[in-house]
């Protein structure tokens, strides 16, 4: 792999762009130690005439948020024929809409919170306050407001009390048109690294999440010292190898491909409830994959040299 060059796509215009370049640079300067030439290119309107007429071997999406986890960087790839590291675009579309991975994980047979989706335009023409009540109705207090799209707990929001709804709802509504609301399961937070290597996805181990406001939030991903990791996580053996199980289940049928990050609760009987999985985890210095991949006795750059590896031989 040395003399490879590699672009590392980061940045972009999501709501996401600091994380994706603190990513973007970290995981840069780990594949330099590895030999590799590594060139940063932000996903701009000059990016289509760089890749024609700077062909990297081959290219690895470090975007977080819209285009970088939706599938359209992924399809211009594609479509320009560019080797690179990460999820089709296909299998980055089931992944990015969440309500459609929940479901795919149901129909796998796997446990994760009941929810509802509803369009904003749900509660504009049948009343606001009279679809709040039915969500509370159906399920229950507390639940989470997600947007049905979209990383990094942006506009999530635990709501406690019904007089929460509203205000929870303009700040979900701020990042997307959809809400999913989903029954808060309160357990064991972890999350569990999927990389792929010659003999297939292997489960890393699972990391518990211990945030110090108790809500995994935006502010607590990204800000050091706000929340504690603990790998391996503190769960009876059995949880961790079900949670793992759980993880290389969702990146086979979701059709991920070379590295995905599994969200789930373990419940106190032990139950494993998936929420979420990402196929363009956070690479930043207070990101959960790094974690995982020194707890199983590797580096950041030698994973990545790998899939990388792994990108070049699926076009030769």
């Amino acid at each position: 792999m040395v003399d490879r060059t590699v672009a590392v796509l980061a940045g972009g215009l999501s709501h996401e762009r600091d994380v994706s370049l603190r990513s973007g640079r970290r995981l840069s300067v780990a594949l330099r130690a590895e030999g590799l030439v590594v060139e940063e290119w932000d996903t701009d309107a000059g990016l289509l005439e760089r890749l024609r007429t700077q062909r990297p071997d081959a290219a690895i999406v470090a975007l977080h948020g819209g285009e970088g986890e939706n599938g359209a960087v992924q399809t211009i790839l594609e479509m320009l024929d560019v080797p690179y590291v990460g999820t089709s675009s296909q299998g980055c579309r089931r992944a990015w809409d969440k309500p459609t991975a929940k479901a795919l994980v149901a129909d796998a047979g796997f446990t994760t919170p009941d929810w509802v989706v509803l369009p904003h335009s749900t509660f504009r023409e049948l009343g606001a306050q009279a679809v709040l009540d039915s969500m509370v109705d159906t399920l229950g207090l507390p639940m989470i407001l997600k947007p049905d799209q979209g990383g990094s707990a942006l506009g999530a929001q635990v709501v406690k009390d019904a007089a929460e709804m509203p205000g929870a709802m303009v700040g979900c509504f701020a990042y997307g048109d959809t809400v999913l609301a989903e029954k808060f399961v309160s357990g064991v937070e972890v999350a569990v690294t999927v990389i792929e290597g010659e003999e297939g996805p292997e489960a890393l181990p699972a990391v518990e999440i211990v945030p110090e406001s108790g809500v995994y939030d935006y502010t607590a991903r990204y800000t050091a010292g706000l929340t504690d990791f603990f790998t391996p996580a503190r769960i009876p053996d059995d949880a961790a190898k079900a949670v793992g199980e759980l993880a290389v289940a969702v990146h086979r049928q979701l059709g991920l491909r070379d590295i995905s990050r599994t969200d789930a609760v373990i419940t106190e009987d032990g139950t494993v409830h998936f929420l979420a999985v990402n196929p363009s985890p956070g690479l930043t210095e207070t990101s959960i994959v790094p974690v995982a991949i020194e707890a199983a006795g590797s580096t950041l750059g030698s994973v990545f040299a790998g899939l990388v590896g792994r990108a070049i031989a699926r076009k030769s």
